[in-house]
């Protein structure tokens, strides 16, 4: 790995919501949804009119992150932007942060903002009357486990309420207390609301401020909710669950809707008569995803925000009837967050792979399969099997949409036509002959359609249906390979004959036929020439080692051949793509070749070769968005353009392709028929390659998953046990590892664990003298205040009935839990809390022996060549490195981290290794960091040299070497791909860290530095200070990282901004955006 690194997510950016509100933010008669994500503020305009609410003045923004800035925003009509009104800083360097929920809150009636950031202290804010912040100041507090504070609605002067745990006779007592400030005098005093100082036994864990008339509080506890106001207070009992979000529903009624841990959305009336409450009323209505923030929106629609799963909007039906369901979903926004782990599958061994992660947290568990490709947007489909061809006809030549579709089957011909209602029903054309197989089909001038069966070519009348002409092949043979376009055809016969056909009005004229020494495989005459009805080349795919020819039209002279490495070509095709003329040869084992093609002599250059799958390709060219491009029908079907000077190859997100054709229509413009082995699909293709999902329930949380190559299965760990967890099953509780198919994601088998044991770990591997793959799982084990012990499990994959299941095959008991299993040189290290145990395998006995190698206690394992490495904490808990072989005792090196890098704190970090000198981290306060051996380690440097520090902003739960595969650019080898790193984040990101040359790096540097002159960022924070190294001691600059997402920007900016950059860089504005566009296929 080299010094320079790139930091770019991979297509699926954050999506766990954690905050949400709505109101008039961009208009005062516009109604907006905004949503934060982490570091991302999106917000939405409510289209619907229903939702708009009138006469309502602008709304401003407020915003604390967790380094406890704010800001205060505003829209800007007349820039369409977003502008920072206020920003301040809460934090105070003279004391030490509260290690309790850090909160802030906002006057209702916008006089104060107060912060608890700070044990014993509150930050307080005023507002002048010109709108700025006044002189902050500090209150000072006794209650020092404060978890949340709230303005109360309807009060003179600004008043907090404090919602607080305090110890009572070795119990937590739960209180609530008001405090009222005075801005100008900066005093504060107690209120007078004894109705909020009587203690709270029942553990609130969420408090909710009510405005007027109630002016009051909910509290919301484990069993009950509480409301107190001045005017009296009531209590409700509820079903013991921890309540996650709640947002008031009716601008009326004292109407709220909340949500609990297991998904439940339930409404809380609060009755009342003036400020006095008369009772509670509690209406569950139905499932939803756990919710994360709840915003009403207006109209009964409302947005329930998940940061354990899918985002919703929904509509609530109250009273709910018989038909109508009481939550009805409006929209679902995808959340891949958050990812406890991933693996990466590239069952093919292709280079595009699959990355199947664990995502989501209770109720909303699940595995999301992600792959790049073009996606195809269904719009009609129909159950059709064994197609063998597929056509689109138009009505007339000069129409410029498709009216029928064609479909060839072993046994007949089947057409569709596209009627005026814009439906696609089954059809007749009378001149075709429809009881036999369909070999090609096209539109011919003087609108006409050609149909070219095994016996005979006909012609056929677009507009009356009937059949105008025909040509018949001779007896003694048969027509076994076509192809035509609107004025030529071109036939194969079993005779060995290529037959040249011209197209007149009605007739059909034989031109040539010429004798060849062996049988033709594929024929194409699609004109790429200035006429666009006529091709003056043929190209004509051979048996026999010949390969490929191009002959010119009509004398039929070979003017080049090229033998394709002595390959059988089964379909070829002649295209222009971006003002380039190619020739693309498919063969039979999923290889393509592609050669520029010289429309004037013939001539074939630049000859290369690419893999699109293991099964015989067919091509065809389609329009989208004015642009040709090719479709390659595969077990791995692509879409091929021209991009960057190349080619470029992009996967098709649709599984064994087996027939497609383009199908523009007026229903669906620029749509393609594409026909699988089970249906025929009739869709858009989008016009980039994206980041598709799909998802798989678990209906829980899964912690673990690997992926096995060679048994093509995929391990699960730590899903409940369907059977032990049955009811009335005294071994509740167990939980098991599923072992699901790598392709169909079916369930085969599962193995159960022991009750309270749990999965910590999970590998594949092999082991000494063995020539099987095993998973290796560590677990752990602890009940009550018992000491920890776990296992080491070595589970192989076994067939029973044909069937895949999980075996075990031996296990170890450890005297702690396992937390990281690494194979090394045939044998398998494993990491306890307080030390590594090396497990030799007896593959005769099937034991697992162990032997101890360290004592420390362990954060990570690697395993490199010949030698492990051990990332430990010693007593005052320094990063150490241990090295090591089987054979030899362990070296420790005993130099502490802070030696080598001051900037890193003494916190949880989590280690990847991305070769044997070269590691990247992570650590608790959202920073990556890379670092290598330090080569002068004798001469008094420390164990490490530390070589870049970036502030992600995402806390990293899992690293994986490699890539998606992104598309596959001509002049791109694989030894020329940059190794990179994905992670997985609780966010839901997938990201990716590539390494850089120091040219390459250096030149998005200079972009890097120009493109954070040009990008305002809202809060008033630069992207230097955010990406900046930090924790709660101290900020380092960020350095030997670049802002992959913040470069890719460059694409959105207008032509001025570009070319400011442009002239700063020394780069023409297309180079650049060519340079920038091309970065992905970097990865």
């Amino acid at each position: 790995m080299t010094l320079w690194n790139y930091v770019a997510t991979t297509g699926y950016k954050r999506a766990n919501v954690t905050h949400s509100c709505a109101g008039n933010f961009t208009d005062p008669i516009e109604r907006n949804l905004i949503v934060a994500k982490c570091s991302l503020i999106e917000i939405y305009l409510i289209l619907d009119e229903d939702l708009q609410l009138q006469g309502e003045a602008r709304d401003l923004l407020f915003v604390a992150t967790e380094r406890y800035t704010f800001c205060v925003l505003q829209w800007d009509a007349e820039t369409s932007d977003v502008i920072t009104r206020v920003t301040g800083d809460a934090w105070h360097p003279e004391r030490s942060p509260t290690h309790n929920i850090k909160v802030g809150t906002v006057d209702p009636d916008g006089r104060l903002i107060v912060f608890h950031i700070s044990n014993g202290t509150l930050k307080v804010f005023p507002f002048t009357n010109a709108g700025q912040l006044g002189e902050p100041f500090n209150i000072r507090v006794i209650q020092g486990h404060i978890l949340d504070i709230k303005f109360l609605h309807g009060c003179g002067k600004p008043t907090v309420v404090m919602l607080y745990k305090t110890m009572f006779i070795k119990n937590w007592r739960f209180e609530v207390h008001a405090i009222t400030v005075d801005s100008v005098t900066k005093i504060f005093c107690v209120a007078g609301r004894g109705w909020l100082t009587q203690d709270l036994h029942v553990g609130p864990h969420l408090m909710i401020t009510v405005p007027e008339p109630l002016c009051g509080v909910l509290l919301f506890c484990k069993k009950v909710i509480c409301y107190r106001g001045p005017g009296g207070q009531q209590t409700i009992t509820k079903e013991p669950t921890t309540i996650s979000a709640c947002g008031r529903v009716d601008l009326i009624r004292a109407r709220y809707v909340y949500g609990d841990h297991n998904g439940n959305l339930l409404t809380l009336d609060i009755a009342h008569e003036g400020k006095k409450p008369t009772g509670l009323k509690i209406v569950r209505l139905d499932k939803t995803s756990v919710a994360s923030s709840i915003s009403y929106i207006g109209a009964s629609v409302v947005f329930v925000g998940s940061s354990y799963g899918d985002s919703q909007l929904v509509k609530i039906n109250i009273p709910a009837d018989e038909i109508v369901p009481r939550v009805e979903v409006l929209k679902i926004f995808e959340n891949l967050g958050p990812i406890a782990d991933f693996c990466v599958v590239d069952s093919e061994r292709q280079g595009q792979c699959q990355l199947v992660t664990c995502s989501g947290a209770y109720k909303d568990g699940s595995l999301r399969i992600l792959s790049y490709g073009i996606g195809i947007n269904e719009q009609a489909s129909r159950v059709l099997q064994v197609v063998t061809g597929m056509w689109s006809l138009r009505s007339s030549t000069d129409d410029p949409y498709s009216t029928f579709l064609v479909v060839s089957f072993i046994s007949g011909t089947r057409i569709w036509e596209m009627n005026l209602e814009n439906d696609l029903k089954e059809c007749q054309i009378q001149g075709f002959s429809s009881d036999v197989e369909t070999l090609f089909c096209h539109d011919a001038i003087h609108d006409q359609l050609v149909q070219v069966t095994s016996n005979a070519v006909r012609l056929v009348s677009s507009t009356t249906r009937e059949l105008c002409g025909s040509w018949v092949v001779p007896a003694d043979c048969s027509i076994i390979v076509a192809t035509a376009n609107v004025s030529q055809v071109l036939l194969a016969t079993r005779g060995l004959s290529l037959i040249y056909l011209k197209i007149g009005d009605g007739v059909l004229t034989e031109v040539v036929n010429i004798q060849l020494e062996c049988d033709i495989s594929c024929l194409d005459i699609n004109p790429i020439g200035n006429n666009s009805h006529y091709s003056d080349l043929a190209a004509v795919g051979m048996w026999g080692g010949i390969g490929v020819r191009i002959y010119s039209l009509p004398d039929f002279i070979v003017l080049t051949t090229d033998d394709l490495g002595q390959a059988i070509p089964r379909s070829v095709l002649m295209c222009s793509l971006d003002g380039v003329s190619y020739l693309l040869c498919a063969l039979g084992d999923g290889h393509l070749f592609n050669f520029v093609l010289n429309t004037v002599n013939g001539d074939l250059a630049d000859k290369k070769q690419v893999s699109l799958g293991t099964r015989p390709i067919t091509l065809r060219t389609f329009s989208s968005k004015g642009a040709i491009r090719v479709f390659a029908a595969s077990t791995r079907s692509t879409v091929i353009c021209r991009r960057y000077r190349k080619l470029c190859y992009s996967n098709v997100n649709l599984k064994e392709v087996i027939h497609m054709c383009p199908f523009s229509s007026a229903a669906f413009p620029e749509s393609v028929a594409i026909a699988t082995r089970e249906k025929l699909i009739i869709g858009g293709i989008d016009d980039i390659q994206k980041l598709h999902s799909s998802i798989l329930p678990l209906g829980e949380s899964a912690d673990f998953i690997c992926h096995q190559e060679r048994t093509k299965t995929i391990a699960v760990c730590n899903l409940k046990d369907k059977q032990s967890n049955a009811e009335g099953s005294e071994d509740s509780g167990r939980l098991s590892i599923s072992l699901l198919d790598d392709q169909t994601f079916k369930e085969l088998s599962t193995f159960c664990l022991r009750q309270f044991e749990r999965c910590c770990c999970i590998i594949s591997c092999s082991l000494s003298d063995d020539k099987k793959e095993y998973y290796c799982i560590g677990t752990a084990y602890k009940r009550d205040k018992e000491e920890a012990t776990g296992r080491v499990l070595l589970l192989s994959v076994g067939v029973e009935d044909k069937d895949r299941i999980l075996v075990l095959i031996a296990s170890a008991e450890t005297c702690g839990d396992v937390r990281e299993v690494e194979a090394f040189n045939g044998k398998l290290l494993a990491s306890l809390f307080h030390e590594t145990v090396c497990y030799e395998w007896l593959s005769e006995s099937r034991m697992l022996c162990p032997s101890s190698y360290s004592d420390d206690r362990v954060i990570n394992i690697y395993v490199g060549g010949s030698i492990f490495e051990i990332f430990s904490k010693g007593e005052e808990d320094p990063i150490e490195r241990e090295e090591g072989s089987v054979e030899s005792e362990v070296e420790v090196v005993p130099e502490q981290w802070e030696k080598c890098s001051h900037e890193i704190e003494r916190v949880k970090c989590y280690f990847t290794s991305v070769d044997n000198d070269n590691y990247m981290g992570c650590d608790d306060s959202f920073n990556i960091f890379t670092f290598r051996v330090n080569e002068n380690m004798d001469a008094g440097g420390g164990t490490f040299k530390l070589v870049g520090v970036y502030h992600l902003g995402e806390r990293i739960n899992r690293f994986r070497k490699g890539t998606m595969g992104f598309p596959v650019i001509d002049g791109v080898d694989d030894v020329e791909r940059i190794p990179a790193v994905m992670f997985g984040t609780s966010n839901g990101v997938i990201g990716l860290v590539a390494s850089l040359p120091e040219d390459e790096y250096l030149f998005w540097e200079m972009l890097q530095t120009n493109m954070r002159k040009m990008i305002k960022v809202a809060g008033g924070v630069s992207h230097v200070q955010w990406r900046s190294f930090y924790n709660e001691k101290r900020t380092v600059a960020a350095r030997n990282f670049l802002d992959g997402d913040l470069i890719k920007l460059f694409l959105n900016l207008s032509l001025d901004q570009k070319e400011k950059i442009s002239k700063a860089v020394g780069v023409a504005v297309e180079a650049l955006m060519e340079r920038v566009e091309e970065l992905p296929s970097l990865h």
